[in-house]
């Protein structure tokens, strides 16, 4: 059986992910100046109250968190291009690298005890199970749920 490398996964990954997400930033970065005055301005107020611009970047393109609220805003200000794609693809970087490591070792763990069919159709119904927790689950209000307990505490 041949077996990819994970860094070069991750690698290929992360740079197609990247340059993806920079079609989207690019055409917000010149639509930009169709935004009305007073638009740009809230935008503004917001992107400053963000403060770490690069650490955003980098933390939903790591995370599942949607990017496109941080992408977008960041795009029609015209906030540097390069730091941008640095910092999304330093986040993809991290996120693909480590899953192709974590696939790896579940292969390797697994493979001597499950033949690769059942390991195949095991992996297909995780992939689809956590999909569908993502898809359902509420995080801010699974967050907001968590402080309050942890606010009632003694």
């Amino acid at each position: 059986m041949l077996e990819a490398n994970p860094l070069l996964v991750g690698l290929l990954v992360a740079t197609g992910s990247s340059a993806a997400k920079l079609v989207h930033y690019v055409i917000t970065f010149f639509l930009g100046g169709a935004i009305k005055e007073n638009h740009r301005k809230k935008l503004e107020d917001t992107s400053t109250k963000l403060g770490w611009k690069v650490f955003a970047i980098f933390l939903v393109a790591a995370t599942p968190l949607p990017d496109e609220p941080v992408v977008i805003p960041l795009g029609i200000l015209k906030y540097s291009p390069t730091k941008f794609l640095l910092a999304y693809f330093s986040g993809k970087l991290l996120i693909t690298t480590l899953g192709a490591y974590l696939g790896r070792l579940g292969h390797s763990l697994l493979s001597p005890i499950v033949n690769q069919e059942l390991l195949t159709a095991l992996s297909i119904a995780l992939t689809l199970i956590v999909t569908l927790v993502v898809l359902k689950v509420d995080i801010r209000k699974a967050i907001a749920e968590l402080r309050k307990k942890l606010s009632t505490r003694p």
